[in-house]
């Protein structure tokens, strides 16, 4: 089944992923998780979006673990980035102060 970036949805350890790209970004997280590299890998954490007591959305991250030093590291992984994701980034990491999203995008051909 494709989105209408005709992003293919994969399964791997019965988790759905969204796109081949997220997938595979998975599959090298789990191996540096593995290698003791990073630690505390989660699969799209939420992150509540509230202003003024009233509920905007809920972000939802492609993954979140701690890096070597011990630095949360959130991460989106995108083909394409939608001026939605830019304004949800710019909501979420205004929001969540200490929280920075890196974008992980489809290497060029």
């Amino acid at each position: 089944m494709y989105n209408k970036y005709r992003a293919k949805k994969v399964k791997i350890d019965d988790i759905t992923f969204d796109s081949i790209l997220e997938s595979s970004r998975y599959l090298h997280l789990k191996e540096l998780l593995e290698h003791n590299l990073i630690s505390d890998l989660e699969i799209h954490p939420p992150y509540p979006c509230e202003v003024n007591g009233k509920k905007v959305c809920v972000y939802k991250a492609d993954f979140r673990y701690k890096n070597k030093q011990g630095e949360t590291v959130v991460e989106d992984t995108k083909g394409i980035e939608t001026p939605m994701f830019r304004l949800k980034k710019k909501l979420v990491e205004a929001l969540y102060p200490d929280t920075e999203i890196i974008v992980v995008k489809k290497p060029k051909a």
